[in-house]
């Protein structure tokens, strides 16, 4: 029973370390564990099950994302698996990972800020450009390249840029 145990523990973690390298098909610098969109790897009756949270229910790359885990494990030799989606708790920006903010920033999208930003105590929101660093920004529209993002200009450089929206 012991070997059991210690056999879906071990499919368990080469099952996540599988999911986890899965790219975002809409921002493919950030995996879906930076994103924190990987939730949990199981191992029931021998099976693996994968939950995932989309970042907003009804996000599109869902499909995708659960095709390309799907690859992903069979590639690995893991058959069979079976992923699903989990709406509760809902998503959050706080389940995204430091490396994953980082990536975001280098790839020109400003991170969502922290749940205890200025905006939440002000009502107020300042972005920094991920280009210059300026906080000198604005809000061009609350809808950028896709539904999870906003578009924002840099009063500085005049560079326009995404920010990744805060849930």
């Amino acid at each position: 029973m012991v070997t059991m145990l210690h056999n879906d523990a071990d499919l368990r973690q080469r099952a996540w370390d599988v999911a986890a390298q899965v790219v975002d098909p809409e921002i493919p610098v950030l995996t879906i564990a930076d994103l924190g969109v990987l939730r949990d790897v199981a191992v029931v009756d021998g099976q693996v099950e994968v939950a995932i949270t989309p970042t907003y229910s009804g996000c599109p790359a869902m499909n995708m994302i659960q095709l390309e885990i799907e690859l992903a494990l069979e590639r690995e030799g893991i058959r069979h698996s079976k992923v699903y989606t989990v709406l509760s708790p809902a998503w959050t920006t706080d389940w995204m990972s430091d490396d994953g903010r980082r990536k975001l920033k280098e790839y020109g999208i400003a991170p969502p800020q922290a749940a205890s930003s200025r905006r939440a105590l002000f009502g107020k929101q300042t972005v920094a450009c991920p280009q210059c660093g300026s906080e000198d920004t604005e809000v061009l529209s609350e809808f950028g390249s896709t539904s999870c993002k906003a578009l924002w200009r840099c009063r500085s450089c005049r560079e326009p840029f995404d920010y990744f929206k805060c849930h």
